[in-house]
């Protein structure tokens, strides 16, 4: 249940106080600091992102970028510089870039230390030399020509130290200190540009590495807006993007622009307002990951995940290679992070607090409000400052929100201020459910501070679904709209259609799922109207029994169910198997696989239990009465987490209680206080199963050729290994299949090859190649020539030209089939596992009279409903027929009163080739 009345929300002021204090214990435990690193930033919001954060649904999107390719003068400076590098001396270093904006900011090239690098002449440049990698060559063939000489080869390593001057002179100053040389990285591949990489520290977390290492302070001459500084001064106040174009016209007029082309690739945008981002150094406080990493993914082997491989796939290798996390936002709106410098270098302080008290006790008053402005006004002196100068203030800085909302267990009851005890006895939780994505987000966060705080996972148990994608293939949005109406849809189909669309289908194992109206009407066709229609049917003839006075069901007693007809005990037989299985699957989260036990189990019963048993409950069968009202009875009690609106609709309208949802679970024992006696027999549930089966079989060879149910054929014969057990059940599939007679023959391998049967062998080549070499070929064509059998072991051995050759059983598969050796008089088709049936499809002038006279009773079924009566309304029939018809509608005459209701018939010739049908409630 939601609780409204006992909500929580991060803002309040108890959550901000645990957040608070977890943060305290962070850094009392070592595991925070300050740092200046370069983080994905966006400049429209002022704040970056975490690693997380980069990694959510639809961050990256194709993006389409400038890309240039630029020469940097190389020189010799003063010092005595080796060979290789004189000998470069007026050549051209070659480096390829998709952020030209960053070019103003280069303070180094990189290159692999064990690349192969060479220097040539360009076809297409007389006079120049340039140096790129060797596997580059072919890709800069138009610019450097087909076959340009080649003057030197290199590794990487040769050209480490190389001197440049710089394409730009805003930070030539720089060279003093180390700036503008070429450094060696293990990141350089030769995938895609010249195999040399321009390094920009403040706006690439691996070139400010790279510098870093080599001693090379960065430079940024961006602002927090995004957009160039003075320092740029030909661009300053353009934004990066907007300046990208008049940087690559400067470059070609200075004759340093090899090549500029369009670069399509993906590329991350802001989750919270869609700006493109970018990389940016910025001073940022963190939680020293890296530290609990290990620790992290042993308590990740404790938590019970659905489905499973996300433990160790997704969710797991997030973890080994989980980075130390930017938890620092310059943003307005947000926890503070609660730590108080001093304001003067002269006499550093650092204060981090953990609670109200503690805030109360320094700065003297108790904060009603733990957001900005109002925290930021809590100032002091500082207390080691003696001059008295100087001040305490907290740092501008809030917290991330994923660290608010990694918070939630114990900042959600105030902990550890408050239900301390409560709160150690609850966590971790039990159960959590969000979408895939929260592997990088919230489970993440979650995950993080309950190891870092509590060394525990946050929860034991974890359901992941898929992500819902609107019809067009997209991830579901408000702003997109690429979703059906909802508010169409439940007053279309009904709340149940949409959560069991949702909870069937793949999104609960892990899935994507396509929102479609025809996705969500199949839910309403498959599983709410046949279990609406039994419903439907039980309380209408219930209610129309004994005169329409009506007939009170009741639960199958214990003592009944030896007297019960085997189709009785079947469905109760299921409806056992149903409690255990669904019972089973939702205690272990397989939602999707009880969805689908409930869907087949409404097939048994409204397709076949109910379709058979018509003609008890017309004749006002106690005991088929009171079997449909216990099977509806649990079933709505199963099916209510499932379909909660319909099945408190029936579960109310069958019994009369107050609701279905304040029922017990049922129970399978027998003799059960609390349920009915359900039936345990999985025997003749298989059985009745096969029954069914033989049915749809014979009903498909119908279907195959055309002829209609209505229509009685002559005979069907079943050749299956249970014949016995099928033998009392002989009426029923005559019945169900509408043939005159019905022949069971007990299978054997002489049936099957009377009748044409064979099991066909096929080779996997794929799976069998590797083994066998050149001895595919020929054991296909072996197989196909019917050159096989099974040894004693059971395994497949293949005759070939050269001797037998062994199959393995990832080698082939088998499959029955039958060949045509009747044609159009016989239709047949093979049951699972050894069995098939033969349909005779003659159709006599007396079974088509007879079938006529059918077409005749739902012409008039048709009548009645459309007429309004009621089932049990007896008729005056009136028909008229065409005359080549009469006589078949005439023999059959008493078929159709009694299927009918009709108390007098009367037959006359149709002027028209189409019958018609006129019905009257009769007086009596």
């Amino acid at each position: 249940w939601v609780d409204f009345a006992h909500d929580y929300k991060t803002l309040d002021l108890d959550y901000m106080e645990s957040v608070m204090w977890a943060f305290k214990t962070l850094w009392d435990k070592g595991l925070i600091y300050e740092g200046h690193q370069v983080l994905w930033y966006c400049f429209r919001c002022g704040t970056p992102l975490s690693a997380s954060e980069t990694r959510m649904d639809e961050v990256y999107r194709a993006r389409q970028d400038r890309a240039v390719t630029v020469a940097f003068e190389l020189y010799v400076d003063d010092a005595a510089p080796p060979a290789v590098h004189a000998e470069l001396a007026g050549a051209s270093a070659l480096a390829w870039t998709t952020t030209p904006w960053t070019l103003p900011s280069n303070l180094a090239l990189a290159v692999g230390p064990d690349v192969d690098y060479v220097l040539v002449e360009p076809e297409t440049m007389p006079g120049e030399r340039v140096v790129l990698a060797e596997a580059r060559l072919a890709a800069y063939a138009r610019e450097l020509g087909e076959n340009p000489p080649i003057k030197g080869r290199y590794k990487g390593a040769d050209l480490v130290g190389l001197r440049y001057r710089p394409l730009f002179d805003f930070f030539a100053d720089r060279a003093a200190q180390g700036a503008f040389q070429v450094l060696a990285a293990d990141y350089v591949t030769t995938g895609d540009g010249t195999g040399l990489v321009h390094i920009a520290p403040a706006y690439g977390e691996e070139d400010k590495v790279v510098t870093d290492d080599a001693g090379i302070q960065l430079v940024n001459p961006v602002s927090p807006e995004g957009r160039f500084t003075e320092p740029v001064h030909p661009w300053a106040g353009l934004g990066v993007f907007e300046a990208n174009k008049p940087i690559i016209q400067a470059l070609k007029e200075a004759g340093q622009l090899l090549r500029q082309e369009t670069y399509d690739h993906p590329y991350p945008h802001c989750w919270r307002c869609d700006t493109p981002l970018i990389q940016y150094a910025v001073s940022s406080w963190f939680v020293a990951v890296t530290k609990f990493r290990d620790r992290m993914v042993e308590l990740n082997q404790q938590i019970d995940w659905h489905p499973a491989h996300v433990r160790d796939g997704q969710f797991g290798k997030w973890l080994e290679g989980a980075r130390d996390w930017s938890i620092s936002r310059n943003r307005y709106w947000g926890s503070p992070i609660p730590v108080w410098m001093s304001d003067s270098p002269e006499y550093p302080r650092v204060d981090v607090y953990g609670s109200l008290d503690e805030l109360e006790r320094d700065f003297g008053v108790r904060p009603a409000d733990l957001h900005r402005p109002a925290v930021d006004d809590l100032t002091r002196p500082n207390p080691d400052d003696p001059t008295g100068r100087s001040t305490m203030r907290r740092v501008p800085e809030v917290l991330d929100c994923w660290f608010e909302s990694g918070s939630m267990p114990f900042a959600q009851v105030h902990y550890p201020f408050e239900n301390r005890e409560w709160f150690e006895t609850h966590y971790p939780g039990d159960f959590i459910v969000e979408y895939i994505g929260q592997t990088r987000g919230w489970f993440y966060t979650l995950h993080v501070l309950a190891t870092a705080l509590f060394d525990k996972p946050s929860f034991r148990t974890c359901l992941t679904h898929g992500i819902v994608l609107g019809d067009d293939g997209l991830k579901m949005s408000k702003s997109k709209g690429n979703f059906p109406d909802v508010r169409t849809v439940f007053e279309r189909d009904g709340a149940d259609a949409m959560r069991w669309f949702l909870m069937s289908g793949a999104i609960l194992r892990g899935g994507n799922l396509v929102v479609t109206d025809e996705a969500i009407r199949d839910a309403v066709r498959q599983v709410l109207l046949p279990m609406w229609n039994t419903w439907s049917f039980f309380s209408l003839y219930a209610n129309a029994a004994d005169g329409g006075a009506g007939y009170t069901a009741r639960r199958v007693e214990p003592d009944e169910v030896a007297g019960l007809v085997p189709l009785d005990r079947y469905i109760l037989a299921r409806t056992r198997q149903l409690v255990e299985s669904v019972g089973q699957q939702l205690d272990e989260y397989l939602i999707p696989e009880a969805c689908e036990s409930i869907r087949s189990f409404l097939d048994a019963l409204n397709n076949w239990y109910v379709r058979e048993s018509r003609d008890r409950f017309w004749q006002e069968d106690p005991a088929a009465f009171n079997v449909l009202y216990t099977v509806l009875e649990v079933l709505t009690r199963v099916s209510a987490p499932l379909l909660p609106m319909v099945s408190e609709e029936i579960w109310r309208g069958l019994t009369g209680g107050r609701s279905v949802h304040l029922e017990a679970w049922p129970t399978v024992e027998l003799g059960s206080v609390l349920d009915p006696v359900l039936v345990d027999d999985a025997a003749l549930v298989t059985l009745v199963d096969r029954v069914r089966e033989v049915c749809s079989a014979a009903l498909s060879v119908r279907k195959a050729h055309g002829i209609k149910v209505r229509q009685p054929l002559a005979s069907l014969v079943v050749v299956d290994t249970s014949v016995e057990e099928l033998a009392p059940f002989v009426d029923l599939i005559t019945a169900e299949v509408n043939v005159k007679h019905l022949e069971l023959e007990e299978y054997s391998a002489d049936a099957a090859e009377r009748h044409g049967v064979y099991t066909r062998l096929d080779v996997n080549a794929r799976a069998a190649g590797p083994r066998l070499g050149g001895q595919v070929q020929a054991v296909i064509k072996a197989v196909k020539a019917g050159a096989w059998e099974r040894d004693a072991g059971g395994a497949v051995v293949v005759t070939t030209v050269d001797g037998p050759v062994a199959l393995l059983e990832s080698e082939y598969t088998t499959r029955t089939v039958m060949e045509d050796k009747f044609g159009d008089k016989i239709g047949s088709t093979v049951l699972a596992g050894d069995g098939f049936v033969l349909l005779d499809l003659k159709v006599t002038d007396s079974l088509l009279a007879e079938g006529y006279a059918r077409d005749i009773v739902r012409l008039v079924q048709d009548e009645r409903k459309a007429a309004g009566l009621h089932v049990a309304d007896r008729i005056a029939l009136s028909l008229s027929v065409p005359r080549p018809w009469l006589a078949a509608v005439r023999e059959h005459a008493s078929m159709i009163r009694r299927e009918t209701l009709a108390v007098s018939v009367v037959v006359e010739a149709s002027a028209t080739e189409v019958a018609s049908a006129s019905v009257t409630r009769a007086l009596t």
